[in-house]
């Protein structure tokens, strides 16, 4: 029973962030507007959701303990992510997540500084350079 709760949530939420993500405007020239992507993520999320509700798993074993905690801390790292885009900047913020990711899934201090660091230099000029989509490039304190 438990699973089709999830499923029925899940399909809640990909309609809402669908049909939210519709109504985005920006004033960069995206020629397929910036509704696309969050829109193409909606649909596959609600037919995830609706296999949940039909065939949901015959004996679920939940996940407790550290694994519980280790992904409520993900989900939590990731929400902060998103609040703290714009009051850090897109590239210290991406730091930050993907250092601190890289050690929720128990990967040495170096290794996680090291692909941070990349991954943020990376995705910023990828997105803001190449792709062209404006991104807060400094905290906002400091601009």
């Amino acid at each position: 029973m438990t699973d089709r709760i999830v499923g029925l949530f899940l399909l809640a939420m990909s309609i809402w962030y669908g049909i939210t993500a519709g109504d985005y405007e920006a004033s960069f020239g995206d020629p397929l507007g910036p509704a696309a992507f969050p829109i193409m993520l909606s649909i596959p999320a609600a037919l995830f959701s609706l296999a949940i509700m039909i065939r949901p798993d015959k004996d679920p074993a939940w996940v407790t303990g550290k694994p519980l905690l280790r992904q409520v801390a993900v989900i939590s790292l990731l929400l902060a992510y998103a609040g703290f885009l714009e009051v850090l900047g897109f590239p210290l913020a991406t730091f930050l997540a993907v250092a601190l990711l890289g050690r929720l899934l128990r990967s040495t201090w170096r290794k996680s500084l090291v692909s941070a660091a990349v991954m943020s230099a990376f995705l910023f000029v990828a997105f803001d350079r190449l792709l062209g989509l404006p991104l807060p490039a400094l905290p906002n304190f400091m601009s």
